[in-house]
């Protein structure tokens, strides 16, 4: 499916999300964020088939920013800024919500709002030869669309404020190392990769690990009882759940589980 710079595509219950606008190595636009809106209402349609998304770029990027091209020319200048709201931050929260799990295949730049956008992923594959930027600093900006919130809870604060400050490229090997990233393939097989993994997780239990999700995005900002709480609603939810059953009684029956989402 064709949407404005964003193609959707199925392979049995995993959604394959492209940003598609190769001329500008994938570089966000208004256009390409209302592809990506139209794109999430139609695996939203799918709720009941689509158990997990997998986020990668066309071509040889991941994604390069935003789109600054014709900036200078625009006659009437738009403030710096006043799309996050608008455009990006929607986009942004949608992933967060999602209702199943949520791989990025990095396979080339991920820079400015790339970067967040490729750290949105709960699991996070690279290309070798892909990287991170922090390009705000740049052309002036402050970093955005989420960054300096993911970044020191994922590479602490030091590492993160050089990272903004210097504006250096982070090279995937490097972003393994330093944990803000889950796995580095050679080139070649990154979708390969990707697509083994989001099968598998396709094929398990849905409810739990959207649960498992929340849980983890919601952690950060509560305190140890409030922790414990979420746990416990959580866990009441996952446990009225048939894939629950059919956990368990695949546990005591020495057999493998068949989740079905539900």
């Amino acid at each position: 499916m064709q949407f404005k710079h964003v193609t959707l595509d199925f392979d049995g219950a995993v959604a394959i999300l492209k940003l598609d606008h190769q001329e500008v190595m994938n570089a966000v636009s208004m256009d390409m964020l209302g592809g990506l809106a139209e794109a999430l209402d139609t695996i939203e349609e799918k709720k009941d088939e689509v158990r997990c998304v997998v986020l990668t770029g066309a071509g040889r990027a991941f994604c390069t920013g935003a789109n600054l091209q014709g900036r200078n020319n625009q006659s009437k200048k738009t403030k710096a800024g006043l799309t996050l709201e608008t455009g990006f931050h929607p986009f942004l929260r949608r992933i967060r919500n999602l209702h199943c799990p949520i791989i990025t295949a990095v396979n080339g730049p991920a820079a400015g709002a790339g970067m967040s956008f490729a750290l949105l992923g709960d699991m996070i594959l690279c290309a070798r030869s892909s990287y991170f930027l922090q390009a705000f600093r740049r052309i002036g900006l402050v970093p955005d669309c989420g960054s300096t919130w993911l970044l020191p809870r994922l590479i602490g604060r030091a590492r993160s404020i050089e990272l903004s400050l210097m504006g250096e490229r982070l090279p995937a090997e490097k972003a393994l190392e330093w944990g803000l990233v889950n796995r580095v393939y050679d080139d070649g097989v990154l979708m390969e990769e990707a697509m083994k993994l989001a099968r598998e997780l396709a094929s398990g239990p849905t409810v739990a690990l959207s649960l498992i999700r929340k849980l983890y995005w919601d952690s950060p900002e509560n305190s140890f009882e409030d922790q414990l709480n979420l746990e416990f609603q959580c866990q009441l939810r996952a446990g009225d759940t048939q894939d629950f059953r059919e956990g368990v009684g695949a546990f005591l029956e020495k057999r493998p589980a068949q989740f079905k989402g539900k």
